[in-house]
């Protein structure tokens, strides 16, 4: 009985080879049986791209991924300029994987709106840093709270370049005084991973304060998030 002809490779370079269907269901079965830590940041990403790519092994396109970007995070929060440079990803695997960051920024956020925003520290930080800490680019943000501390409004307020970003103190209390708020936290990222305050980040944030107090707009916190950590000014005794 002749055998059945073998697949050719696709045009990325990776095999269609028939093995990858028994090792999908038993890295699924790992999944289920031991939940997500029992799975390397490959492996899960991996599982991330077999919707996508149903016909071939994802394995070493995951790793590839991995390599290129470092860990699980700075792979789903990658610009998708540059995911498109990795070969033998296409735009429905890029679509999957920015599903992931977009879920995880949602589920943080939820987290946060379900309580008081000063009375949980780590789901404030975490938050941060899922929106931020991986974006190539300078942001600003202010989260904008009622007098019982709740979220009223979370707002991208600028966005610069890889190590600057424009910040104009007058706009965000204006902003704050047509919200209603009587309290702000402000929130940006250093790409660089290091979380440490620089001068120019004290200064704006000394004259932002000195606006919003005359206007009765408590300024809680200023806190920056990095790949490497966060830094919190008002933790660091700066304001």
């Amino acid at each position: 009985m002749p055998s059945e002809p073998r697949s050719e490779p696709s045009q990325s370079g990776f095999d269609d080879e028939p093995h990858y269907h028994g090792h999908r269901e038993r890295l699924r079965e790992r999944f289920r049986g031991a939940g997500a830590g029992a799975l390397s940041d490959y492996e899960l990403l991996e599982m991330v791209l077999f919707r996508a790519i149903q016909r071939r092994d994802v394995k070493p396109l995951a790793k590839s991924l991995i390599g290129k970007f470092g860990s699980f995070a700075e792979v789903v929060h990658a610009p998708d300029a540059r995911l498109r440079e990795v070969v033998g990803l296409g735009e429905a695997a890029i679509t999957e994987i920015k599903l992931i960051a977009a879920a995880a920024s949602r589920v943080a956020k939820g987290q946060l709106k379900a309580r008081t925003m000063l009375s949980s520290w780590s789901d404030l930080i975490d938050y941060c840093r899922t929106a931020m800490a991986f974006a190539d680019k300078e942001q600003f943000r202010v989260l904008f709270l009622d007098k019982r501390n709740q979220l009223i409004s979370d707002e991208l307020q600028q966005v610069g370049t890889v190590d600057h970003t424009p910040v104009y103190p007058r706009e965000v209390i204006k902003r704050a005084l047509e919200l209603s708020a009587t309290a702000i936290i402000l929130v940006h990222n250093h790409p660089s991973g290091d979380p440490t305050p620089s001068s120019a980040d004290i200064q704006m944030t000394k004259a932002i304060v000195d606006i919003a107090a005359p206007l009765g707009i408590v300024v809680h916190d200023h806190i920056i998030v990095g790949k490497n950590g966060h830094a919190s000014l008002k933790g660091l005794k700066l304001i």
